[in-house]
């Protein structure tokens, strides 16, 4: 008879697939976000640690496979809910098939969770296509090298450094031609990914000093990938992009700059504080809901999630903006306040700033508007531009402070080194405040990297800097921005000005 199973906790084998956490499998970030305790091995990438819980207890896995399991079927056994965490397909891995072989000797609930296979993805990511028939082999376990020439289709390998020569050398024995296309991808799906064409009369030259785990393509496939190359192909490919933000806040931008092939390095220049005195918020707050204000004009997602945080404390929600109407300077901050379930009136159609906002502001209409007052909540060091801009068009403003902005402290030396002397290949700067923030901080970015500012007036604060402003986009918002960047950087290669961004075979050692 078998035993009733303890369904209280149960075990997840999760593969976490190559390496680009965006290949997860959304029944693998369901179990990460639930997951009480995960148990990982050394070769899961950072990226997709950082989809588990940050209540969640991480550790290594230690041990041989029975130890592992013992582990993993006692946290079971207690009630929680555990993950083991593996590199690739859980059921690719001996020594993980072992430990689920072994949990499935106890009383544990447990289930499998299959990940991306590498020996797919990579070559996919390095623009190979596979065909529908191919051999995957892991060179570094036992290979039947006489089988293994004579497979149809391309061969993909599992190695490292050190198995290149004797793979090459078994398969010419066995009757693959030496003239044979090869291509040796490492650090396959994420940011880093190189691969490197050769033959297999020269791979263990060509690919002799790479270091970890290699996925080898061979065959006529890979002899033509440069017609799909798309991964590290992509125009910042390889770059590391400074952010002069927070990493809450570089969210969006950080996921763009991923999209073209950047990494980008968050250092925040400004913490965001409450305004000294809550007085005269309260007050604003409690003329919008006493009808005081015709219009609100938001200038930046701070300046929402202020209003927002009073809104809360007094106990309101959205209908407190009833019979207001909402203006913002942009889309970024206009999605800020639809996650509140409002839909603003005004957001400027061409320029996305102050100027442009000023521009589509309507006038004053003694006739038409019922109230002639509009409630500006901003940063204390915001420009008086648009105050006195409304002002002008006959509106009486109440200019509120919202928030104080104050200098973050320096980023860690290597950092600063990295700004002063050219280690980044670009940055991007969102306001006026994150360019003298900066500066102040850090000092001002080489004259080699990029410079690429959001709209007109940072820019101008960049060139009263001393900074060359290289990039600015039509319209003054996140993904124009990295977009006009990537575009910048494709025109430059175009002209000669920048090398590929990547390299299409690796130079052989003399």
């Amino acid at each position: 008879m078998t035993p009733a199973r303890n369904t209280a906790g149960r075990v997840a084998f999760v593969g976490s697939g190559p390496g680009d956490a965006g290949l997860l499998t959304v029944r693998a970030q369901e179990l990460l976000a639930k997951a009480e305790v995960v148990v990982t091995d050394p070769d899961v990438p950072t990226g997709v640690l950082a989809v588990a819980s940050a209540d969640a207890e991480v550790r290594p896995a230690v041990g041989e496979p029975g130890d592992v399991a013992k582990d993993l079927a006692g946290e079971a056994k207690a009630g929680r809910l555990v993950l083991r965490l593996v590199g690739g397909d859980p059921l690719t891995l001996p020594a993980v098939v072992a430990e689920v072989q072994a949990v499935a000797k106890t009383s544990a609930v447990f289930e499998v969770v299959p990940g991306v296979s590498p020996g797919v993805a990579v070559p996919a990511y390095a623009g190979i296509a596979l065909g529908g028939t191919y051999t995957e082999v892991d060179t570094r376990g036992e290979v039947d090298w006489a089988g293994l020439a004579g497979a149809k289709g391309p061969i993909v390998l599992h190695a490292t450094s050190s198995h290149l020569a004797e793979a090459a050398g078994a398969l010419v024995e066995h009757g693959v031609s030496a003239s044979t296309p090869v291509a040796v991808t490492s650090n396959g799906t994420i940011n880093t990914q190189r691969t490197f064409d050769s033959t297999l009369a020269t791979l263990a030259q060509d690919a002799g000093e790479l270091v970890g785990p290699l996925v080898v393509t061979i065959g006529e496939a890979a002899g033509q990938r440069s017609k799909l190359s798309w991964w590290e192909s992509r125009a910042l490919y390889g770059w590391k992009v400074l952010v002069p933000r927070t990493k809450e806040q570089a969210g969006e931008m950080a996921e763009r700059l991923r999209s073209h092939g950047a990494t980008s390095h968050e250092v925040p220049t400004i913490s965001v504080e409450p305004p000294r005195s809550p007085a005269q918020m309260e007050r604003s707050v409690k003329g919008l809901v006493d009808g005081r204000y015709q219009w609100i004009v938001f200038t930046s997602a701070n300046a929402v999630r202020a209003v927002w945080e009073k809104f809360e404390e007094f106990g309101l929600d959205a209908r407190a903006f009833s019979g207001v109407k909402i203006a913002c300077v942009g889309e970024s901050t206009a999605e800020r306040v639809r996650a509140f379930g409002v839909n603003p009136e005004l957001v400027p159609k061409s320029e996305q700033s102050s100027d442009g906002l000023l521009t589509e502001f309507p006038p004053y209409d003694d006739i038409l508007d019922p109230v002639n007052r509009v409630l500006l909540p901003r940063a204390d060091i915001a420009t008086e531009t648009l105050s006195a801009g409304l002002a002008d068009r006959g509106w009486e403003v109440d200019d509120v402070t919202a928030y104080r902005t104050v200098r973050a402290a320096p980023p860690p030396a290597e950092t600063r080194e990295m700004i002063k002397t050219g280690g980044f290949d670009a940055v991007c700067f969102t306001s006026s405040s994150t360019v003298r923030n900066l500066v102040g901080i850090a000092g001002k970015p080489h004259t080699r990297t990029l410079v690429a500012c959001i709209g007109p007036k940072t820019a101008e604060t960049a060139v009263e800097f001393g900074l060359r402003v290289d990039v600015q986009p039509e319209k003054a918002d996140i993904p124009h921005l990295v977009d006009a960047l990537a575009a910048y950087a494709a025109k430059l290669r175009a002209e000669g000005a920048l090398p590929p961004p990547r390299k299409a075979k690796r130079t052989r050692r003399s």
